[in-house]
């Protein structure tokens, strides 16, 4: 099959896409995800932040020479940006993406379906 462009996909075939129930589907498990994870991430942000401005005297704590809890939080910030990363993409290949392809495929298919149907009018 030939690649198709967007623009060889109607609006209607969109707006019937985003009203199925797949769809709908699609949109929870992925909110599912990503509102709690934003949630958990924005309080750890804030709490590293607020430690920084209002417990200077906890956050400059040395734990390793000069490496202090304040250092640590901050590479933690690092790692937790990995992490959530990683924790996405797991639960996008798990949950969304075999959604999401099936519905890509139907409005490929739609689109082809309704190219051919053209082209058999036409000819």
């Amino acid at each position: 099959m030939t690649q198709l462009t967007r623009r060889e996909i109607s609006q209607q075939d969109y707006e019937r896409v985003q009203s199925s129930a797949e769809f709908g589907e699609l949109r929870k498990r992925f909110r599912a995800f990503a509102f709690p994870m934003t949630v958990v991430f924005i309080v750890w942000y804030l709490l590293y932040v607020l430690m920084s401005a209002y417990a200077v005297d906890f956050m400059s704590t040395k734990v390793l020479g000069n490496i202090n809890i304040g250092l640590i939080f901050g590479l933690l910030q690092f790692v937790s940006t990995f992490l959530i990363t990683a924790l996405y993409v797991r639960h996008s290949n798990r949950n969304t993406d075999p959604i999401a392809d099936k519905l890509r495929e139907e409005l490929e298919d739609g689109a082809s379906s309704d190219r051919l149907e053209k082209g058999a009018h036409n000819a």
